[in-house]
């Protein structure tokens, strides 16, 4: 009884000591939002765009190298030792524009072939029926190498807690790396104790619903979330579309003609034209999608990227929002400030913008 006394004590005050340390919680924090919104903006280079001023306890440890399509993430360090993960978004260069619009789907298990010495295995889901947008895969393939060597010189000097920050194409990107990392995780190639914790912000749709489904799933109980502002248009983008083939197997639509043939005559002629009218319109309009979106996109991001071999595309564009959602209903004072106008197709999708409305939203009561 002596001995096991002590035994009990010691695991009681590991296992409390344990929560205590956890600096990061469940949920959406909007002050820690705010922080981190502060924190993504300083990728900003230019004076062209105000930007919210830099929560002051926070520092910036390592800016990795531009890769890729112009891709660049920060390391920085909060003062309770949270390491935070911040993605930049689209500069004004046209290689990382045409990572956007390099918009056709593939498995979001797979591999692509960065360059002639450089493979990209990867799974963002454990779902086969999954798809992701290649342009920001592509994008994550070139930060992989440098988000692995932080996160376990990290983790080697005692660093738990990662938080996952990215506005706009890095909020994007900020799906795509919580998913890749999860999954690393799973296989045993990266640390099972390491926490995440994600926030995508003014984020267009990262891949198809199946994609969707698994992300809210391996990040359930409030680890990530998806910040949109109602009236910025780029969480309404990419171009989507959904053809009998995005649908789960077990449907009505699953041969459906033999389904037919049980229906009288009349019905069956009608239903059948109108059954393959639909079905042959959405096809073609999926093949357009992938020739425009996939195939002579490709060819331009090889001017950038020569080496870069174009993967085959999967046939889907049924694209959809992942995490939980945060709205940014516009109100009135909004409204005022940022009135809409054709000639401003960003105002509404600004670092200022999303910050002040969520301050207003989510702390009235503090100047």
């Amino acid at each position: 009884m002596r001995s096991f006394l002590p035994a009990v004590l010691v695991l009681f005050f590991s296992v409390t000591g344990a929560y205590a340390q956890q600096r990061i919680k469940p949920g959406f924090d909007i002050q820690e939002y705010l922080d981190l919104l502060s924190v993504t903006a300083q990728h900003i280079d230019s004076t062209t765009e105000e930007k919210p001023a830099l929560a002051t306890h926070y520092k910036r440890v390592y800016r990795s190298p531009v890769v890729g399509l112009r891709n660049r993430w920060d390391l920085w360090m909060r003062d309770d030792q949270v390491a935070v993960i911040s993605i930049r978004g689209t500069t004004s260069e046209a290689p990382s524009w045409l990572e956007n619009f390099y918009a056709a789907m593939v498995p979001a298990t797979g591999s692509l072939t960065l360059s002639d010495s450089t493979r990209f295995a990867y799974q963002l889901s454990a779902d086969p029926k999954a798809m992701v947008h290649v342009g920001w895969l592509t994008g994550l393939g070139y930060m992989a190498p440098t988000m692995l060597t932080q996160i376990r010189a990290q983790y080697a000097s005692g660093i738990r807690e990662f938080i996952i920050i990215g506005h706009s194409q890095g909020g994007a990107l900020a799906f795509m790396t919580r998913s890749y990392l999860h999954y690393l995780i799973q296989k045993g190639e990266l640390p099972k104790d390491l926490r995440f914790k994600t926030y995508c912000s003014a984020a267009p749709k990262p891949g198809n619903l199946f994609y969707a489904y698994d992300f809210d799933y391996i990040t359930r109980n409030g680890w990530a979330f998806t910040i949109v502002n109602a009236s910025d248009w780029v969480p309404e983008t990419p171009f989507s579309l959904q053809t009998l083939n995005d649908f789960n197997p077990a449907n009505p639509f699953h041969d459906v003609k033999a389904k037919l043939r049980k229906q009288p005559l009349p019905v069956r002629l009608y239903l059948g034209i109108v059954f393959s009218k639909l079905d042959r319109r959405t096809r073609k309009t999926q093949r357009t999608f992938e020739k425009y979106l996939g195939q002579l996109m490709s060819k331009q991001v090889r001017k950038t990227l020569p080496q870069f071999q174009p993967p085959a595309y999967s046939s889907g564009n049924n694209y959809m929002r992942a995490g939980v959602p945060i709205v940014l209903q516009p109100d009135e004072t909004y409204r005022r400030t940022y009135p809409d106008d054709p000639n401003k197709i960003f105002q509404h999708h600004l670092f200022l913008p999303y910050y002040s409305l969520a301050k207003r939203i989510y702390q009235p009561s503090i100047p």
